[in-house]
Formats: C-alpha cells, structure tokens, sequence
C-alpha cells in the first residue's frame, strides 16, 4: 500500500492584471471625483456667469480661484496650483484610460448578461 503524496499547499490565485486594474480604477475614483467636480463646475460656472449673467472678471474671480486651484498657495505654496491642475489631469487620463479599457474588455466579451448568454 503506497502512500498518497501530500497536496501541495495551495496558493490564494493571483488577480489577473485586469481585476487589479479595476480595483485601482475603483479605488483611485472617490479621490478623483471631488476635484474633477469642482473644476468642471467652477470652469461650466465661471463662463455662464461671464457671458450671460453679466459678471465682470474681478466678480468672478473666486470661481477660478476655485477652478484653478489657487486656494492651495496657502498651504503648499507656489507650486500648490501647478500640483492641484497636474493631479487634476492626470487623475482625468487615468479614469479614462481605465474606464475606456474596461469598457473595451466588456465590449470584446460580447456583453455577456451574468447568466452566461449574449444579449440578443
């Protein structure tokens, strides 16, 4: 009677690179959020109040303040609105360039409904 060779303890399976990907897509998107809010806000808001409401520039300054991240001097200093519009972009490529690959791999898999089946 032979004994039976012991299992080989198993490993927890590594995420594929695009499960990690969605994780960090989700995990970066509530600190992107704000940011991306109030810039295109302050910026949609800035303009409307110029061109229609009659606002002068120096009326409404405290958008842009907001919109380009002025407000940051005071905390970081000179490069607090270079660093605040840098991440604002940056934080906006990342979103869509995960959001579009993401949207792509859904795309190529045919949109498969949980249930297994091809929308029809």
């Amino acid at each position: 009677m032979s004994n039976p060779t012991p299992a080989a303890p198993s490993r927890p399976a590594t995420p594929s690179w695009g499960v990690r990907l969605r994780q960090a897509h989700a995990w970066l998107a509530p600190l992107v959020l704000a940011p991306l809010l109030v810039s295109a806000v302050t910026g949609v808001g800035y303009r409307l109040l110029r061109d229609w409401g009659g606002l002068s520039r120096d009326q409404a300054h405290p958008l842009m303040v907001l919109h380009e991240g002025e407000w940051l001097q005071g905390w970081v200093g000179e490069v607090g609105e270079t660093l605040y519009v840098l991440l604002n972009g940056l934080g906006l490529l990342w979103m869509l360039v995960t959001g579009g690959f993401m949207a792509w791999e859904r795309l190529r898999r045919g949109w498969r409904r949980p249930g297994g089946k091809g929308v029809t």
